[in-house]
């Protein structure tokens, strides 16, 4: 089993920034890939952003790409999402996922979901 919360999710005006983080407890987090995704009121979650078990390999959805980055450090059990430009179309709940071995854009992939942490952006 894995454990996953995330945080730093909050208010904030567009063009602004905001970091979320992962906090991962539990089994070996080094040998799970970890994504990204977000659900908006009314809509269907969707794919953020994936990093490797090992971060070398990074993955964005195109509505993110170039604002968002994906981090992770095994040593602190913790995956980082930094998200600049925002836009009020990203407003969501925004979840963090793991699975074992690669990653995939697809949440049903994922077997460990933490609670999610709500981001607005204001216009």
């Amino acid at each position: 089993q894995v454990q996953l919360v995330e945080s730093g999710g909050g208010l904030v005006q567009a063009g602004g920034s905001l970091r979320l983080s992962c906090a991962a407890s539990g089994r070996t987090f080094s040998n799970y890939a970890v994504g990204w995704f977000r659900q908006a009121p009314g809509k269907e979650r969707e794919f953020v952003a994936a990093i490797s078990y090992t971060g070398r390999s990074t993955y964005y959805a195109d509505s993110v790409k170039g604002r968002f980055t994906i981090s992770r450090d095994n040593a602190k059990n913790t995956v980082s999402l930094q998200m600049i430009s925002l836009r009020p179309e990203d407003t969501a709940v925004y979840y963090c996922a793991a699975r074992s071995g690669g990653y995939y854009t697809g949440s049903s992939q994922y077997n460990y979901w933490g609670q999610g942490t709500q981001v607005t952006v204001s216009s």
